[in-house]
């Protein structure tokens, strides 16, 4: 990829890693609670779980999403299942303690497992890669189609990390204003609320 291919991937790339989403919401909401860099490392199962999904989107694999509905409504069935039970989980936690973190609760396992299994539980994310991803790879240069394509998962996975960063950046910013109960749960249930919205929007998703 020469470098104008290049300056116009960069900025197509970060504004579809800064657009809302869960994963997004998820690194916001967990920074706000257990702080900057917690929120950061967890985001590191967005990037495991994205990495896969470039590996398959380069062997294409993907293509099965695209000719087999039953496994693009079971993963998207599985995925949206998940938010529902996050979005559930975040009406109904305790606010009263907010400003103490639970170790168990706040574990980076956990929360990075959190983060890997919403990124997988969406099929579109690995159509966004053999969509998006493609239109950067020249047909014409003498660098392997699998290396360049290597290369721009690569780009995608830092501005992916930058992203995380900004996000969780906002999440502590917006924790001095929710340092109380009432304020802690309003954050909560929005975050929910949006977080079942998207479940929704995945169950009527259908491969393009």
């Amino acid at each position: 990829m020469d470098l104008s291919s290049l300056l116009l991937f960069i900025p197509a790339c970060f504004a579809l890693n800064m657009a809302p989403g869960p994963n997004n919401l998820l690194s916001l909401h967990n920074a706000s609670r257990y702080g900057l860099l917690t929120a950061c490392l967890a985001g590191g199962g967005r990037l495991l779980a994205f990495a896969v999904m470039i590996g398959l989107a380069a062997m294409g694999l993907s293509a099965v999403l695209h000719t087999s509905e039953y496994v693009f409504v079971g993963i998207k069935l599985a995925g949206a299942g998940y938010l529902f039970y996050i979005a559930w989980q975040l009406w109904h936690a305790p606010v009263a303690q907010a400003a103490v973190v639970d170790g168990q609760n706040g574990s980076l396992w956990r929360l990075a497992r959190q983060e890997f299994w919403v990124a997988a539980g969406n099929p579109k994310a690995i159509l966004l890669f053999t969509a998006f991803l493609p239109q950067f790879v020249s047909v014409n240069s003498a660098v392997p189609f699998s290396e360049q394509f290597l290369r721009l998962g690569l780009w995608f996975l830092v501005l992916e990390w930058l992203a995380i960063a900004l996000y969780a950046g906002l999440g502590v910013y917006l924790q001095r204003w929710f340092t109380r109960p009432r304020a802690r749960r309003l954050f909560n249930r929005l975050s929910g609320a949006l977080l079942g919205c998207a479940g929704l929007g995945l169950l009527v998703a259908r491969p393009r």
